[in-house]
């Protein structure tokens, strides 16, 4: 038996492919719009964007910019077999991405009062990783 295996029957969990031009840019000090620009399908990039909008008070931006990583993030998740629910394992670090622009966009629109969106996106977030749910608040 496989330390993965999952005995509950669900899907098993999606790994991202790594894509480490984005994290490594950033790593480096590369202002997160100069990463977006140059990888436009990075989640990262937007959702890091979105976290310095929101901490400068710009809400919509920050709503905006999340929501572009989140969609992004879908897609990236599609094209690796996810089916619409299942574990997207924070663990993971190429997860991770998505994950925080999923996290930007329940905290923009909470912001904003899109409720019902709020709560969507944070059950979405609990249920695709209780751990990135804890890590990121």
């Amino acid at each position: 038996m496989s330390i993965h295996e999952n005995l509950l029957g669900g899907p098993p969990p999606t790994h991202l492919p790594d894509d480490p031009g984005p994290r490594e840019m950033l790593a480096s000090g590369t202002a997160p719009v100069d990463v977006a620009a140059a990888h436009p399908t990075s989640s990262l990039a937007w959702a890091q964007l979105a976290d310095e909008a929101y901490e400068r008070g710009s809400t919509v931006e920050s709503y905006a910019y999340a929501r572009t990583g989140y969609h992004r993030g879908l897609d990236a998740l599609r094209r690796s077999g996810w089916k619409g629910h299942g574990p997207v394992p924070w663990e993971h670090e190429p997860n991770r991405g998505f994950l925080r622009a999923l996290h930007a966009l329940a905290r923009a629109a909470q912001a904003i009062g899109e409720q019902e969106e709020y709560e969507r996106c944070s059950q979405f977030l609990k249920d695709s990783s209780p751990t990135a749910a804890q890590v990121l608040g």
